[in-house]
């Protein structure tokens, strides 16, 4: 096995969840900023989640649950397919 070559694939792997969740982030805070709602009030209005995860959602900071993401999508009033429709789930390793 060569280590070299794996981990060069985790690396890619890493850097695609980074990416992922950016673009999720920049699409979720596009969609909460349509409403003409500042961050504070969108979820004190909506509930079911602290301004401080949906922060770290806009901002592609952290890995999240699915439990996450499907309340953010309801609190958008969005299905989770369109809240991640246009995210790149192609994570196959080159051999």
């Amino acid at each position: 096995m060569n280590y070299f070559y794996n981990t060069r694939n985790i690396t890619y792997m890493q850097q695609s969840d980074k990416n992922n969740s950016l673009k999720l982030g920049r699409k979720i805070k596009k969609l909460r900023v349509s409403t003409s709602k500042s961050l504070d009030a969108f979820v004190m209005e909506k509930g079911g989640m602290t301004t401080a995860t949906w922060s770290r959602l806009e901002n592609g900071k952290n890995d999240f649950k699915l439990s996450t993401i499907i309340k953010a999508a309801a609190l958008l009033g969005i299905t989770v397919s369109e809240l991640v429709s246009d995210i790149d789930f192609d994570y196959t390793l080159e051999e």
